[in-house]
This record gives C-alpha cells, structure tokens and sequence, in this order.
C-alpha cells in the first residue's frame, strides 16, 4: 500500500509538472511596441499627411483603438502609469525624479507580472524611462529576466551633428535629418534597437526552453531631437507640408494651460530666431520644417517596425504572437502656437493605440479607453487566471489597476458603441499660473508644482480645470481655480474655441467637474 501510494504520488508530481510545462508551451508571446512622442499621425489614424505604411498594415489585421489617451503628456510618469496600470495621483509622480516603489510603493509591474508567470520579460530601447524615475537600471531586478539593452549611440542625443545654423557648422538643433553614415559609429539608436530585437528573435527559434517571451521594444523617435536618416523626407516634400490654422495661443486660453516649449527654443535653429518668451510665435518657414521632421520621423520608425514584423513572420512566430502598439503620449505641431507635449489637449493627450491578438480579425473600436487600460488587457487576453483586480485602493494595494481589461470590447459590433466608461482623464502640473524658465514651466520639479491642470475628455467634449495644488499633501484645492477650459468636439475639433465662460453652460460644466472630484478625490 505504501508502495503504491508513493508510485502514485510520484505520478501525481510529474504528471503536474508536465500540466506546468505544456501550460506554459501553450502561452501566447507578447510584443509590446511603444514610440516615443508619437500622436496619431498615421494613416490608420486618417492622417492624409502621414506615411505609414507598415503600421498601417498591421492596422488592418488589428483592433484599432481611436479614442485612446495617455494619463499624462510627460515621458516619465505617463510610462511609469502604464506600466503599473496606475493613475500619476496613486503613483504620486508627476516628473522624472521619482522611483515609484520608493516613493509611492512596491506596486508590481507590467513586465513583472508576466516574469511571474513563467514568461522571459526582454527590454530592448526607451521602455521604462531611463534615469531616477526607474532606478537608473529600469527596474531591475523586478521586471526583467535580462539585462535590458539601451543603444550605445543614445549617449550621442545631442550631440553637434545636425545641419548648420547660419553657416554655424554642425549644430544641436530640433530638425536634424542625417546620412547615417556620418554619424558616431555610423549607425542610430532605433537601428540599434532594431538589430537587438532581431537578434533576440532569432535566438528565441533556437531556444530549447520553449519559455514564451514578453518582449517590449521602445524607439525613440519621434522624440526630439528630430534625428533620422535624411532619405525620410523624401516622402514628405515641404511643399505638400501644411500648417494649422491656429498657430497664435488663442485668445480665451488660460495663461496656466499654456506651455511655452522650452526645450525647442534653446536648440540652434530655434534659439537663433530669438522668438519672444512666453507667447511668440514661430516663423512659419521653419515650422513647417519642423513639421515635416517630424513626420519623416515617423515615417523612419514605421519602416523599422515593418522589419520588426517581418522578422516575426520569416521565423514563423506571428500566429503565436499577440502585438500591441502604441505611444507615451502626443506632440503638438503648432496647434494653438504650441510645439512639443506638456498640455492637456487632445494633440498632447490622444495616442495610437493597436492590438493584433491572433485568431482574430480585429476592428476600429471608437470607444474611450486609457493607457491604464493595457495591463489587464494582455493579462486578460492570454489567459492568465484571475487576471488584475481591481484597485481598491490605489494607494496601498501591490497587485492592481485603475484601468480595465479592453477585451470584453473585442466582440461589439463596429457601429456599436457600448457604455464604456464616461471619459478619459489625464493631468498636467504648473510652477505658477503664468509661463516661467525658472521653475520650468514645462517640466517642473515635483517640489515646485504649485498648479495642477486636470482634464476629461467625453465622446463630446473636454473639460480642464487649472487649480491649485498643495505638493505637500498632494491633493488639489478645487476652491482656487486659475483657469478653466471646455472644448465641443462637435463644431469645434481643434480645440481652438474655449466656451468655458458661457453661462448657459454652466449645467454642463458643474457636471464636469463633478467627474474631475471624483476621480481625483481621496
């Protein structure tokens, strides 16, 4: 009988461990794709302007989120939200000098969870960002089973190999677009990232292990500098390039929603037209130089991710592989006389967002979603049990979201637009109320923020309340408002055209606010 108990406890073990391995065998890869500053200048996007062809094609075979927005238009805690599936008022960060486990909490990441359960988490390029606000070793050991790779030639951001400047020589400008073969070691970080990827597939094929891969693959551009190799313009000719209507600040703005682009306007090109602080305009020549940079950057990350797919094709992975796209946030080319992020309009906050989930035929789905929302979405998707709870409170709670599992969406009819959630919201902080250098208006220290910009945007409309905000308790003062913002999509898409001082409104934006204190409330 002992004997037969044991026999039958060793079968019971190894039949378990046979269970675990075809499990994990049975485990659907990830590919999580981010750009950085990307809005949705795509042609899937509808953006007759754009370029993308590659991205456009994986469109087609995906469900395309339209109305998808980031939580804040700032590289840092717009990633760090993602990746945590937490808003930047749980994270309590709101610049780049904070490490969320040590200043809000050990709260489990994206690539973490995944790493739990069994899968080989790669980090390759601009993922988490780099520097304090992941530890400078972005994340480790937490989220990642390797070391993640960073391009050599990042080191060479800014460094002077941009066209000159008034006969200057090389330059540190905005628009820079290159022959790569004259650049530091004759390459660029996105070609970098590129071959790693490549590399990290290829070794994947040949792996006995048959450990299922999340392998996230961060490029960096379009973010500024707007370096790429110069045949990219090429499909952009200045002269098809137009600028948009609104290129002055409008007049009903608050001074506290603007943001004066700082970081364009101490590089060459720009320093060097001594453009007026804070409210100057750009000289349209070169706007529309930095217009087309930027598209042609996109153009350049778009051809990189078509290899990027290719390779997962040639290797015979695309039908076990689930590929999400997307981006940190938006970039405002000219819009209200701004350039760059730092707002909470819909350019700055709005983000591509595609998900090609295999076995499925994918669709444009119209309604609100956040960037919160791609945690439990890919848990949900490969069908880890249990998936992510809810967040209780976001605070405190280790495991969770503050966002929702977008799958249920999958199978809604494509003219159907199913009760969702009411809005998407997003933030942005101020050192004052008026445009400043010093503190940053643009990127200010969290111990500086004084003003907090919070938004929500409907199927219909966006609402922005600039309030006062106490960093000391890290809550807002809804009773000292600086300025408000309300923008109908409906004849006004642009946002150009603030009605936030009519009173007939007054019902609507009472309900409005109502939204913001419940979703910032404590």
């Amino acid at each position: 009988m002992q004997t037969y108990n044991f026999c039958m406890a060793f079968y019971l073990s190894i039949l378990s461990v046979m269970q675990l391995c075809q499990a994990i065998n049975d485990k659907q890869n990830v590919l999580f794709i981010i750009a950085d500053d990307l809005r949705t200048s795509l042609g899937c996007y509808g953006d007759k302007s754009a370029y993308s062809p590659n991205i456009d094609f994986l469109a087609q075979q995906s469900f395309v989120f339209t109305n998808a927005y980031s939580q804040q238009a700032l590289c840092g805690p717009s990633r760090t939200s993602l990746l945590t599936s937490r808003s930047p008022h749980h994270l309590n960060q709101y610049d780049v000098h904070q490490y969320w486990r040590v200043t809000a909490g050990n709260f489990t990441s994206l690539p973490q969870f995944f790493k739990e359960k069994g899968y080989k988490t790669i980090s390759i390029g601009k993922v988490f960002h780099p520097g304090k606000c992941s530890n400078f070793v972005d994340d480790q050991p937490f989220s990642w089973s390797a070391q993640p790779f960073h391009p050599k030639t990042e080191k060479f951001k800014n460094a002077p190999v941009c066209p000159s400047v008034s006969g200057s020589g090389p330059s540190v400008s905005i628009v820079c677009p290159v022959n790569t073969m004259d650049q530091p070691q004759q390459t660029l970080p996105d070609l970098e990232s590129l071959r790693e990827a490549e590399k990290y597939l290829q070794n994947h094929v040949q792996d006995t292990s048959e450990e299922p891969f999340f392998m996230a693959v961060g490029f960096h551009k379009p973010h500024i500098p707007l370096k790429f190799p110069q045949e990219y313009l090429n499909y952009h000719p200045l002269d098809k390039i137009s600028l948009s209507q609104m290129r002055r600040r409008p007049p009903k703005l608050p001074s506290s929603a603007w943001n004066p682009w700082f970081d364009l306007r101490k590089r060459d090109d720009i320093n060097h037209l001594n453009i007026s602080f804070p409210w100057g305009a750009m000289p349209d020549d070169q706007a529309l130089k930095v217009k087309q940079s930027y598209y042609a950057s996109v153009s350049y990350i778009d051809h990189l991710i078509g290899k990027l797919l290719q390779k997962l094709d040639d290797l015979k992975l695309r039908n076990n592989t689930i590929i999400l796209f997307t981006s940190d946030h938006g970039w405002s080319l000219g819009e209200h006389g701004e350039w760059s992020k730092y707002s909470n309009y819909e350019v700055s906050t709005q983000v591509p967002l595609i998900l090609s989930v295999p076995g499925t035929r994918g669709r444009h789905i119209k309604n609100l979603v956040e960037l919160l929302d791609i945690f439990p979405t890919l848990v949900d998707i490969v069908g880890i049990e249990g998936g992510v709870p809810k967040c209780i409170n976001g605070y405190t709670d280790i495991f969770c979201t503050d966002g929702r599992s977008l799958k249920p969406l999958f199978d809604k009819t494509e003219y159907k637009i199913v009760k969702w959630r009411v809005g998407a919201f997003s933030q942005y902080p101020r050192p004052g109320d008026y445009p400043s250098l010093n503190p940053d208006s643009d990127q200010p220290h969290q111990q500086d923020i004084k003003v907090m910009g919070y938004s929500v945007r409907t199927s219909r409309h966006r609402y922005t309340e600039w309030v006062k905000f106490d960093t000391k308790t890290m809550t807002p003062n809804w009773t000292k408002v600086y300025g408000s913002e309300l923008y109908d999509h409906v004849i006004d898409p642009n946002e150009n055209l603030n009605l936030g001082d009519r009173e007939n409104l007054n019902p609507l934006i009472l309900s409005f606010k109502s939204m913001l204190y419940k979703r910032w409330s404590t």
